[in-house]
């Protein structure tokens, strides 16, 4: 059963604030990555991104809910 949180009135879908946290972590990883030049050791920075960011959304939204 799918879970709702209201926010100021508002009936917005529980994923939606894991997604704003995966989002939040995903662009944290990717500084430090980026820093420290990881990305050199990876052949497609984008396709990296989005493969982290959905093993985050996808492991953070099964523990969750």
């Amino acid at each position: 059963m799918p879970r709702e949180i209201e926010i100021a009135g508002i009936l917005v879908p529980g994923l939606l604030l894991v997604l704003i946290g995966c989002l939040c972590l995903l662009w944290g990883m990717d500084l430090l990555i980026g820093r420290l030049g990881l990305y050199r050791y990876v052949w497609h920075p984008s396709l990296f991104r989005l493969a982290v960011f959905a093993s985050l959304f996808g492991v953070l939204g099964l523990i969750l809910f």
